[in-house]
């Protein structure tokens, strides 16, 4: 069971950006909409792209050991002062 949850803490890192995020979200949407106006199976395939969009994990990504995330770990560059001469 440890195994089991190590695994998991592993692998469910976030790995999507938030560009990713937002787009997976309104194409999951519009595919929802599209299968509920045609009467199809598309609102249930509308919904991978929809909930990897709200959890921010894909795991093909981690397939293709891809992460669309923003690096976290940047240092912001000290703001130039402004002197008067």
């Amino acid at each position: 069971m440890a195994f089991l949850t190590f695994y998991r803490k592993e692998t469910m890192k976030q790995n999507m950006g938030q560009t990713d995020r937002k787009i997976r979200g309104v194409i999951g949407v519009v595919i929802i909409l599209v299968g509920i106006i045609s009467q199809s199976w598309w609102g249930a395939v509308g919904l991978v792209p929809l909930l990897t969009s709200l959890t921010g994990f894909c795991p093909l990504y981690i397939l293709l050991k891809i992460s669309t995330c923003e690096k976290t770990g940047r240092q912001e560059k000290p703001a130039k002062s402004a002197s008067l001469k």
